[in-house]
């Protein structure tokens, strides 16, 4: 059964590796992708998701979206891990194609609105699209269909605090909007994501099967290696915002849980996300205040990163 998606993102590395994903998979039905700033400014994000759809032979519709946080200021991206262009410096053909007239959010309301029940929403940077979408109409939380986030951490501590990760950690008052909302939502974050390792002899396979969308991966995940080497000692990457889609069309792949999600706004433990299992009795019942979601705790890491190199060289 195929899944009508909408993709929102900052392409960035590990995202261009989700999109190649979301374009290839038989089973996904990419209606568009809507860009956010994070791992590149906004203008950067969208001429990268339109190029990678091109080098895909592909014209996706690709709406614009935040530029900068709801609240708090906006933090340089992090050009040492994705490149200054996002793509790990890798030298890129010149785009073709233009953005949507319409904004991201207005592209997320009309489309779930158009097609309701049906719709799922991945979102793999900063939550400002969504949540913007969410003040547009309140109402789309009782049409989409599911809402996937890659992002935060519960177990495993953060990636750019000590217990914060950077998409929640970028707008935290939109990811509290977000993941509070009334609507069927999956967390996918560092606790299964690091469980994944995507090496060198993966991406070379990737790259093979991909053409020129296959070298723009590779020179990408060179950089992105060299970022992990010395982050985390390992050889390879964590293909982050590939594990979103892994869990929408393999979810056997993942434990999860069933509870409550909460954000920090302010302080030293902004973005650090809060969840408490519906198994387990705290103190008072503040921590359970919020909508029942699924928050993703481990990962066969493995059989993940087998699938995405499965889906990307059949």
């Amino acid at each position: 059964m195929t899944v009508p998606l909408i993709f929102d993102t900052d392409p960035g590395v590990d995202d261009a590796q989700a999109i190649a994903i979301a374009l290839a998979h038989p089973d996904i039905e990419l209606l568009g992708m809507t860009t956010t700033y994070g791992n590149v400014d906004i203008d950067t994000a969208t001429a990268n998701a339109l190029l990678l759809a091109e080098l895909a032979d592909q014209r996706i519709p690709v709406a614009q979206g935040a530029a900068a946080p709801l609240v708090k200021p906006k933090h340089p991206a992090p050009t040492h891990i994705h490149g200054d262009n996002g793509l790990g410096n890798h030298v890129l053909p010149d785009v073709q194609g233009r953005a949507e007239a319409v904004c991201a959010a207005q592209f997320i309301v009309d489309q779930v609105n158009a097609r309701p029940g049906e719709i799922t929403l991945v979102a793999v940077g900063p939550l400002g699209n969504l949540a913007a979408a969410l003040q547009l109409d309140p109402s789309i939380v009782e049409r989409v269909k599911q809402v996937v986030v890659m992002g935060g951490s519960i177990r495993e501590g953060g990636n750019v605090t000590p217990v914060a990760e950077a998409n929640i950690f970028n707008d935290p008052h939109a990811a509290a909007r977000v993941l509070t909302a009334n609507w069927p939502l999956t967390l996918v974050g560092l606790d299964a994501t690091h469980r994944c390792v995507l090496g060198p002899a993966h991406m070379d396979k990737i790259a093979a099967a991909q053409g020129r969308l296959g070298e723009v991966l590779a020179g990408s995940y060179a950089f992105y290696r060299a970022f992990y080497r010395n982050a985390l000692d390992i050889d390879g990457c964590c293909p982050h915002d590939s594990c979103a889609l892994a869990w929408l069309m393999r979810p056997e792949l993942f434990t999860s849980v069933p509870g409550h999600l909460n954000v920090v706004t302010d302080g030293d433990a902004e973005g650090q996300t809060l969840f408490a299992p519906q198994a387990r009795a705290f103190i008072d019942s503040r921590w359970s205040r919020t909508p029942l979601v699924e928050v993703c705790m481990n990962a066969d890491g493995d059989a993940v990163v087998d699938w995405i190199v499965e889906t990307l060289t059949r």
